[in-house]
């Protein structure tokens, strides 16, 4: 396949059987960001020594990035009364309990992430089928499912990712914007690898971390040194 011009400059200078450093990447992928007309996101890609079919070696988790990922992210949460009050005064989209499983039940998910209360699970259960294909149902694990909807909407807005180890044991996530100064993208680098080095589960043998690679949405994908992704 003919590569476009773009991406031939993008690849300039690129060794791509080398072992780059974090700080090194980042570089690579800002010198870039000039020949782009929008702001592309980054993302880090891992490559992890799991078999995600035994549950005993599933990865999953949250993690919030120190300067968020630079994206709108809209909430809605199922909530009634006061936790409602609470949740609309943390800025969240979309709050409510029967109208909003009405609302999803015909088809309506204008949102990024689902929030709800304990109490309200078996209301959310009704619309779990479609609410779980989306990756949107709300999960205990991962604090969606929670009493302190204030702390989970907050999280959510601040740039809160969630993770999961999918066929192959890779996880990726877009973790912040090529707009982003070189040290805050290095800081939401690191703290999402360690959220998942910190995810490592029981049933991981051997080598956990195998290969790590970044890359930005219309930009080369950089092999990473391991070793310079510790904090």
């Amino acid at each position: 396949m003919a590569q476009g011009k773009k991406m031939k400059a993008s690849l300039e200078g690129l060794d791509r059987e080398k072992f780059y450093t974090l700080e090194e990447a980042v570089k690579i992928l800002k010198q870039n960001k000039a020949k782009r007309k929008f702001d592309e996101t980054i993302e880090v890609a891992m490559n992890l020594g799991v078999d995600p079919r035994h549950a005993d070696q599933n990865v999953r988790g949250m993690v919030a990035l120190p300067h968020g990922t630079g994206n709108t992210i809209r909430v809605a949460v199922f909530a009634k009364d006061e936790k409602a009050a609470e949740a609309k005064a943390a800025g969240a989209d979309i709050v409510g309990a029967e109208d909003l499983a009405d609302m999803i039940a015909k088809g309506e998910m204008n949102f990024d992430r689902c929030i709800a209360t304990p109490d309200m699970m078996g209301l959310v259960g009704r619309v779990g089928k479609l609410l779980g294909p989306k990756g949107l149902m709300p999960n205990p694990k991962l604090g969606t499912v929670t009493p302190n909807v204030k702390k989970a909407v907050e999280d959510a807005k601040g740039g809160a990712i969630e993770f999961r180890a999918e066929k192959a044991g890779i996880v990726q996530a877009g973790v912040g914007k090529l707009s982003f100064d070189e040290k805050k993208i290095l800081e939401n680098v690191r703290a999402f690898v360690d959220a998942i080095q910190k995810a490592k589960p029981s049933g991981a043998k051997g080598t956990y971390v195998k290969k790590v690679s970044i890359t930005s949405t219309m930009g080369p994908g950089i092999k990473l040194d391991i070793a310079s992704l510790a904090a």
